[in-house]
């Protein structure tokens, strides 16, 4: 672009406006600012490599070029990081986070303390804040973890709970129960 003025300041700064509106600030130590002609764009390039964005919404941009990483603020206060691996953080303004894995894992992690996530299988693990656990796997099946308990439910109603003793209960549709100890003798079994 065409230069419209140019000014030295004597701390070494220089400013040039060019004649599309644009102004740009060169810094003494490499860093260079660039004011759109619209005057609400600005675009810093540090030094380091670092690129902050400043957009007409308000949206900030900012690229960490040692780390690869790009944070990026909303005016609603919404921040979204990407990562050079390609995970990708968003921090909501209420507190809850979700994390995006290269494998596609979803992670949601809730200010109550809860978490969820969901694996690129379908498979949903939901943590409460207790340590409890709730395993939903795309087969139907659903698994309770429990500090007591781990209980496993099938899809045709069948339940096996292992308790932390080593002690085994299955109770099946039908009605039957069978419970074993903790060396996998049978102890009770209602065989109907």
């Amino acid at each position: 672009e065409e230069i419209q003025r140019e000014t030295a300041y004597p701390d070494g700064k220089v400013e040039k406006i060019l004649k599309n509106g644009c102004h740009l600030i060169f810094f003494p130590n490499g860093t260079w600012k660039k004011v759109d002609s619209d005057g609400k764009t600005v675009t810093i390039t540090f030094f380091n490599g670092d690129v902050k964005q400043v957009m007409p919404d308000q949206t900030v941009i900012y690229y960490y070029a040692d780390a690869k990483t790009t944070h990026t603020t909303y005016s609603d206060g919404l921040e979204v990081l990407h990562f050079s691996n390609g995970q990708i953080e968003k921090h909501y303004p209420d507190g809850k986070k979700e994390i995006t894995f290269p494998d596609q894992t979803i992670k949601n992690l809730f200010t109550d303390g809860q978490e969820e996530s969901i694996f690129p299988d379908g498979t949903i693990v939901r943590v409460q804040r207790d340590g409890s656990k709730t395993i939903e796997f795309n087969n139907g099946q659903r698994e309770l973890h429990t500090s007591q308990f781990k209980r496993r439910e099938y899809p045709d109603g069948t339940v096996k709970t292992v308790y932390v003793n080593g002690q085994q209960e299955t109770k099946y549709v039908s009605g039957r129960v069978r419970v074993k100890d903790k060396d996998g003798n049978i102890i009770m079994d209602t065989k109907l």
